[in-house]
């Protein structure tokens, strides 16, 4: 167990984890302004955008990137200037850096390491358009981005579509279309909303059911960022319903699902988590034992 206080004095730097704008400038918080101008480098997803916020409110502190392709190299070269006592924030294009965006790896390995690591609250796409939507955000999953492939999306979807709570999805223009048409053959029409260009001028919610949105999205030449909220299971299943699978083998259970069309490595991690035990178990007795 290791306990961390945030703001005793520690021989090591902090890694301070800063939320940037999602679009409106105006939303950053004095804390972030003030955090960017003291540490001594800022570790950013793209250092081109990072820069033209840094220059508007006249901030010099230097920039290193840290993104997708180089945040293995990276991350040993900052957890080394945190031991020799420099402060870090970084910062993803927009929103809450390790929030379907990079962040995640170099915290864990600050903490991994006893680096303390300090979280600002700030601006998050998902959240707005969760309260923005006007349905239920007393009980919310955040997924972020679905695959790509057809296939793949519509395997998770089977797993997520048994979910009371409130969903919360991005997704990209190019592929919205075919992301809804997935959310309607694996959910049905449920209501949903979709959101775009959030906190900047051309801001807009489009409420109603997923078969309307499919409708308004064939009608659009869609730009910008999205975020689809989509209700949860209002019916969900019975335990017997969800125990279908109790009196058939583990190899019958997995055959079933690529019966349906899932890939092995599909039906094996979802028999997985229909019995609750680790996939290696299921992939032992399916590829091996049989």
């Amino acid at each position: 167990m290791k306990v961390q206080k945030s703001f005793n004095q520690s021989d090591s730097g902090t890694l301070y984890v800063v939320p940037t704008p999602i679009g409106n400038l105006e939303d950053i918080t004095f804390r972030a302004l003030k955090t960017l101008k003291e540490v001594s480098v800022i570790a950013a997803e793209d250092t081109r955008n990072t820069r033209k916020l840094l220059t508007h409110f006249e901030i010099s502190t230097p920039l290193v990137s840290y993104h997708e392709h180089n945040k293995e190299g990276r991350e040993k070269q900052l957890l080394g200037r945190l031991e020799n006592g420099d402060s870090i924030a970084v910062v993803s294009d927009a929103g809450m850096p390790a929030i379907s965006d990079p962040g995640y790896e170099l915290v864990q390995a600050a903490v991994k390491h006893d680096f303390p690591v300090v979280v600002l609250p700030g601006a998050n796409a998902a959240l707005c358009a969760l309260v923005g939507s006007g349905l239920p955000a007393t009980e919310f999953l955040f997924y972020g981005f679905l695959p790509r492939k057809k296939k793949d999306r519509l395997e998770e979807l089977e797993r997520l579509k048994g979910q009371q709570a409130t969903l919360l999805f991005y997704e990209s223009p190019y592929r919205l279309k075919e992301m809804l048409k997935s959310l309607q053959e694996s959910f049905g029409d449920r209501q949903a909303t979709v959101a775009r260009e959030l906190t900047k001028r051309f801001e807009e919610y489009v409420r109603g059911t997923i078969q309307e949105l499919i409708v308004w999205a064939d009608q659009q030449e869609l730009k910008g960022e999205f975020c689809v909220i989509v209700e949860g299971n209002d019916q969900p299943h019975s335990v017997e319903d969800e125990l279908w699978w109790s009196n058939i083998s583990i190899i019958e259970h997995v055959d079933h699902y690529i019966s349906e069309g899932y890939s092995s490595k599909g039906a094996i991690k979802q028999v997985a988590m229909d019995r609750k035990i680790p996939k290696r178990e299921v992939y032992q007795k399916y590829h091996i034992e049989q």
